[in-house]
This record gives structure tokens, sequence and C-alpha cells, in this order.
């Protein structure tokens, strides 16, 4: 599970490059009811999610040319410039050089070896999310790799992660679970799955990782996915021991997860 009580490469912060900022939080407001606050023209155009007064991402414009909306998922870090040295050592590379946020903390952005992009947090005065793992919340982080043994040992490298590996129902391959290190089966924080490249068409064929949210109601948040623009992928489905989830587009084609877990009262 994904907590506020970061560890070194748990998920700490996560923000979607949008190309209206404006319809894209009207968007998230609809489905999750969360409530955009720019940080003003100084930080141009970027501002806050918050759920229930809490933090639960961001969003800004997109940047660089012919890139795709999407949501960039932020691992914890004691120091960028030590993480950044190691992500080229480990033939990753390094999309924006580690630099700092006004105080708030330093930040990178990289690719792996497979070209998945995303990103690290050094806490200053900000650590990150302030909410996790609750309706409305980033509760379960995922990469669709064409190589996951690869991708477990760039990771394991580079975070020290813990993966163990879980069989998918029918012929459906091997799902493996990402814990942070030393931690046990309460901390696991996400999963890698090896797709092939038909199935990564969002991203050109490169791998891309997406964040799974926490909801109360599946089929209802689906609903406003679709009434509001997006579009559904895959699902709403039940996923033994896990929930019921589907795999959704915002209107302007950033991928994401929804999922209501089993047993929640």
């Amino acid at each position: 599970m994904i907590t506020t009580d970061f560890l070194p490469g748990s998920p700490c912060w996560i923000d979607l490059g949008a190309r209206d900022v404006t319809a894209a939080a009207a968007f998230y407001d609809a489905v999750f009811d969360w409530e955009f606050e720019s940080l003003g023209p100084e930080a141009n155009g970027y501002g806050i999610f918050k759920n229930d007064g809490r933090i639960v991402g961001a969003v800004g414009p997109l940047t660089e040319t012919g890139a795709r909306s999407a949501w960039m998922i932020y691992f914890n870090t004691p120091d960028a410039d030590a993480t950044a040295r190691t992500v080229e050592r480990l033939g990753g590379g390094v999309r924006v050089a580690p630099l700092d946020a006004d105080g708030a903390g330093r930040m990178a952005q990289f690719t792996d070896p497979q070209g998945g992009q995303f990103a690290i947090w050094q806490p200053g005065t900000s650590r990150g999310l302030e909410q996790t793992d609750a309706p409305g919340a980033l509760a379960w982080t995922e990469l669709y790799t064409t190589d996951a043994a690869a991708a477990k040992e760039f990771y394991g490298s580079l975070f020290g992660w813990e993966t163990s590996d879980i069989p998918l129902p029918g012929d459906g391959g091997t799902y493996s679970l990402v814990t942070p290190a030393g931690k046990g089966q309460e901390r696991m924080q996400g999963g890698v799955m090896q797709v092939g490249s038909e199935a990564l068409t969002l991203n050109g064929g490169r791998p891309y990782w997406h964040p799974v949210f926490a909801v109360v109601d599946c089929d209802t948040t689906v609903a406003a996915v679709t009434g509001n623009g997006g579009s559904v992928q895959m699902g709403p489905e039940d996923a033994e021991g896990v929930g019921r989830l589907a795999v959704c587009l915002d209107p302007f084609g950033a991928d994401f997860v929804v999922l209501a877990p089993a047993g929640q009262s």
C-alpha cells in the first residue's frame, strides 16, 4: 500500500502534463471531485489537485513539442543528483537534470533503458502527496513494458525494489509486484507487467507508467469518465482478490486506472 510515510523508491508525487490545464482540471473535478488550485502566473500554469483538502497530485501545461498528455510518477530519493548519476550508469537517460523547485524539493525526470519515463523527488519543505490509498487518491502504480526482466533489473538496482511474481489468469503471463527495499507485503506499491508492443500504441510502442486511483464504485466512476469526454480501454471488470477496475483515458489521451478495492466497506 502506498502511504505518505515515504520511503526511498516509493511513489511520492504525480502530475499531469495537459494540453489544456483548465479543461483537464474540469474533467478530474467531475470524475474525482478534485479541487484545482493554481500556483499563480509565476508557476507557468502549474497547479495542484486537492481531495478533501489534501493534495493528491498536480497538473501543468505540456512543455515538449509533440509530447502526449500523460501522468508522470515521481519516486522518493534522498539525493536527486546521485540518483541521476546512477540512472546514467544503468543505461537510462536524463530528460530533465536535477533542479530545485523553489525550496519545496529537488526533482529530475528520466527514461529507463527501454524508454519508459519516470521522475524523482528529493523532499525539501514538501514531502509530496498529502493523501494516498483513499477514494480519489493514488493507490498503486503500474509499468507496462516489453521487457519486464530488464525493467526489474534496472529499477531494482536504482531504488532497491524487491519484486515477487504472480501468474495472471488464463495465459495472461506474469505480473511482478513491487515492494520498497526491506519492507513487507503491506508496503507493496505497484506492479510491472510485460506486454507486446502492440499494447503500447498509446505511447508509440514505448513502455509507460500509469497511476491507479482508488474509488468507491468503479462503474459509477467509469460513467463519470465517459460522461465527461473520457473513454475506457478495458473494463470495468472484476479481478479476484484485487477488486473491480477499469483502464481509462481522459479526453486528452492520458491513461489512468480506477479501482474499487476488494473488501472495502
